[in-house]
């Protein structure tokens, strides 16, 4: 499992590891410079400029420099800071004693100017610095964060740098994998320099924390043993909700699947899904019940989603239509639900849901889904590039997928799978880590037999299979 701090988070670990333990800053920026120059000699460069701002980045970049100069090679630093520095980085700036050059080019480029704690649009000389890195050429590793890009949002401040590797200091930083991060990290590496991370950080599952949601199956066992997940989806207008839906949900191990629709849509599904069991209401029997894909957001809608509120006693999945219309007629029907509710929307929905602007949720994604999770006593799965998973304590991030998911119908298949998940016992916020991992996966099987650009839905709900059997044998 792989942890993620905020700035924050990582500045209160620095303060603990030495304030409390008792390790110096200077070892602790030495032991940073050490795993740069480590990685930048592994890259195999003849030619090193290390670019440093005048913070404690900077200070890292000067013990880079160092090193490298000691083993050989032939290293420079172009020094950005303006004359001032923090109190390490002007003592690794003495300690340094080798070349400096004015101009930025080499084989390879360490870019040492902002940390992550960057709070402000880069500009002026900065700004031009990056420009002259991301037009050298050159390789380039970042330190910590590349310079230019958000530690807690992975938002480009103005211009950032575009690196080959990331050495993550310490612990990986939320910037690294939301918003533009991974476009502009490269390849991330972490780099331990003895800083611990806190519990209540923000963790990535692998495989082996996912392959436990699929015991192994009792011989003798029946359809009973594994619940029934009820599913709300589908209209005139968008009958390939249900349908994806149900193709989910019937690969998520659940002993029954069943469908609440128009007469239309069940009509066009039974020859294709005969198993299905179709419904006129919803069966609040269901172990679990998704509401809301391809429904329309009208007052029928919501009329639903808050009986189901009011009356089910199980486990609730709201997404799309069902989440717009309690955007339209009212979201604090959510305080008297008597069922444990996940809802899962993408950033418009979550903006209109919670009435904060998009780039107010972007800025700080994983706070806000934090505080609505809490505030109404549900779990939120937030979709983007990165996955958000909390229920306002816990928070738990999905790395996995790829572009082949930024198209129609990959919501309703998530929620399918959710549910069906959810059916065979799982609580909502593991069935949604759970299910989310796994499409994830499928989606990169899925891309890498057809490209990211050709990959469909179906191409995905076909790689399900081949992505459980890789994770659970993993």
């Amino acid at each position: 499992m792989q942890k993620f701090l905020t700035n924050a988070l990582m500045r209160q670990c620095d303060s603990y590891t030495i304030n409390t333990l008792g390790v110096p800053s200077i070892e602790l920026m030495e032991r940073a410079g050490a795993a740069l120059a480590e990685q930048v000699q592994n890259c195999g460069g003849k030619c090193v400029t290390v670019v440093c701002g005048g913070g404690n980045n900077g200070g890292d970049g000067y013990v880079c420099a160092r090193l490298l100069m000691e083993r050989g090679v032939a290293v420079s630093v172009c020094d950005l800071s303006g004359g001032r520095y923090s109190p390490d980085c002007a003592d690794r700036k003495r300690a340094y004693g080798g070349q400096y050059a004015s101009t930025i080019k080499g084989d390879i480029i360490v870019d040492c100017i902002f940390g992550t704690g960057l709070c402000r649009n880069v500009e002026g000389e900065y700004a031009a610095a990056i420009d002259a890195i991301n037009a050298s050429g050159a390789f380039v590793v970042s330190a910590d964060i590349p310079s230019g890009i958000n530690g807690d949002n992975g938002r480009v401040m103005g211009t950032a740098v575009r690196a080959d590797i990331t050495v993550a200091i310490a612990q990986y930083k939320l910037g690294h994998v939301l918003g533009d991060g991974p476009d502009y990290c490269g390849a991330v590496i972490r780099a331990d320099i003895g800083i611990d991370a806190p519990a209540d950080c923000a963790c990535a599952f692998e495989d082996g924390d996912i392959s436990p949601f699929f015991p192994k199956r009792l011989h003798n066992s029946h359809k009973g043993n594994y619940g029934s997940a009820c599913i709300v989806a589908g209209s005139k207008k968008y009958p390939g909700a249900a349908a994806l839906c149900l193709s989910m949900a019937e690969r998520s191990g659940c002993g029954y699947v069943k469908l609440c629709s128009d007469s239309e849509v069940k009509s066009a599904l039974v020859a294709t899904y005969p198993q299905a069991i179709y419904l006129e209401r919803p069966d609040y029997s269901c172990s679990a019940l998704a509401v809301g894909p391809g429904c329309g957001d009208d007052q029928a809608m919501y009329n639903a989603v808050k009986d189901a509120l009011l009356n089910y006693e199980g486990k609730l999945i709201i997404d799309a239509d069902g989440l717009n219309s309690l955007s339209h007629f009212g979201k604090e029907i959510l305080r008297d639900k008597k069922c444990s509710v996940l809802i899962t929307p993408h950033v418009k929905e979550f903006s209109r849901l919670t009435g904060k602007a998009v780039d107010e949720i972007l800025n700080d994604p994983v706070n806000c889904a934090k505080a609505f999770a809490g505030e109404y006593g549900v779990t939120v799965l937030l979709k983007g590039a990165a996955t958000i998973i909390t229920d306002g304590q816990r928070v738990a991030l999905n790395l996995r997928g790829s572009t082949a998911l930024a198209k129609g119908g990959s919501g309703d298949m998530l929620t399918g799978f959710i549910c069906g998940t959810a059916a065979r016992g799982l609580n909502l916020f593991n069935a949604a880590v759970c299910a989310s991992y796994v499409m994830g996966a499928a989606a990169e099987e899925a891309s890498a037999q057809r490209t990211d650009y050709c990959a469909t839905a179906q191409d995905i709900i076909e790689r399900l299979p081949d992505a459980i059997k890789n994770i659970v044998g993993g």
